[in-house]
């Protein structure tokens, strides 16, 4: 079944748990098909913020370091889609919950959770739940594998208190740590702190040298929709974040500017703000979009200096360019999902990238 089913509401899905027929993903007939490929081992990375950003960067540091590496799962290329890797390889998985819902035999050598905070509701039977299905990639593996966790929710802090008896196999991530990210400028604001520290425990897992994470977290280029510097324009630089698609996600990206003009909305996932809220003193005008529109322009009344409905995407992007200041930076960090205006957030990405070419 395509991760994309909901197995709470489909017919099918009922009808297949009714008469006791597995129900399973590409991921789980992967894990099937291990013994059968040359050695290797397998990265797997689940979380609700930060698992693309991570999964490509343990890709990175392993191209880096001479390994063979594939990325896939919930990133890129299916991985059934792409060819196995020779002896020494490894497959670097991104890997949602609804994924693991569908997976029963991975065995990660070594398994991520960056962070458990409310998304996706609408598939699970509450938050505990969605958190239990984060949690179901360590119980798949062998107690002697790795495991790596952050602990700056009470979710995840929970799940890795449930593994203290891995001792020296599991590594836990506390949040605030200072980190001098000044030679990774893709790797930039305390999100990004939080995901390098994860892939470096991974990489010193897999063996990678201090040299070879170095130079990878320096030479990691970053990926498209996430924190991603579109232009700058007499002075105003416009950063695509459309990955982020709730507003934990947003925050920090809020955080790593001075002067924010913030498009906002999209298809909300709840009706507050409240995570954003420590930042609104970063933001000089908000500019609402799509179906959380009226809604977001109420919560954030009052709140930042400016609040405009704009409606859409390309009359969001020109109100904030003709508003915007040199040293401002006019931020897509949308904060909900997409599907009300665009087919996926990088769609939306793509479009915000061609307003801004407008305005050139």
């Amino acid at each position: 079944m395509s991760p994309g089913v909901p197995l709470n509401t489909h017919p099918l899905a009922a009808q297949a748990k009714a008469a006791g027929v597995p129900i399973i993903g590409d991921i789980e007939l992967f894990a099937q098909a291990r013994s059968e490929l040359p050695a290797h081992k397998v990265v797997g990375i689940t979380g609700t913020n930060g698992k693309s950003t991570t999964t490509a960067l343990i890709h990175h540091l392993c191209h880096t370091a001479g390994i063979p590496s594939l990325m896939g799962g919930n990133i890129g290329l299916p991985i059934l889609a792409q060819e196995p890797l020779p002896a020494g390889g490894v497959y670097v998985l991104e890997l949602s919950s609804y994924q693991i819902d569908l997976t029963q035999t991975l065995d990660c050598d070594v398994a991520v959770l960056l962070n458990v905070t409310p998304d996706h509701l609408d598939r699970y039977d509450g938050f505990d739940a969605y958190a239990a299905s984060k949690a179901r990639l360590f119980a798949m593996q062998s107690p002697e594998h790795g495991a790596v966790i952050g602990i700056g929710d009470a979710a995840s802090a929970q799940i890795a208190r449930g593994l203290s008896a891995r001792g020296e196999h599991l590594t836990k991530i506390a949040p605030g740590v200072c980190m001098d990210q000044r030679n990774w400028p893709s790797l930039q604001g305390p999100h990004n702190a939080q995901n390098a520290l994860a892939a470096i425990a991974v990489a010193r897992a897999l063996g990678i040298s201090e040299a070879d994470i170095d130079g990878g977290l320096a030479s990691f280029a970053g990926l498209p929709h996430r924190m991603d510097l579109v232009a700058t324009l007499h002075g105003v630089a416009y950063v695509d974040d459309s990955k982020a698609t709730n507003p934990e996600s947003t925050a920090p990206a809020l955080g790593a500017f001075g002067r924010v003009h913030w498009i906002v909305g999209g298809r909300p996932k709840g009706d507050d703000l409240d995570a954003c809220a420590p930042y609104f003193d970063r933001v000089v005008a908000a500019y609402t979009i799509g179906e959380a529109g009226p809604r977001f322009a109420e919560v954030l009344k009052g709140r930042v200096p400016v609040v405009e409905q704009a409606g859409t995407l390309d009359a969001a992007v020109r109100h904030a360019a003709a508003a915007a200041q040199a040293g401002d930076t006019v931020l897509l960090s949308p904060a909900c999902a997409s599907f009300d205006q665009f087919s996926d957030f990088e769609a939306r990405g793509r479009a915000f990238r061609a307003a801004v070419g407008a305005l050139a």
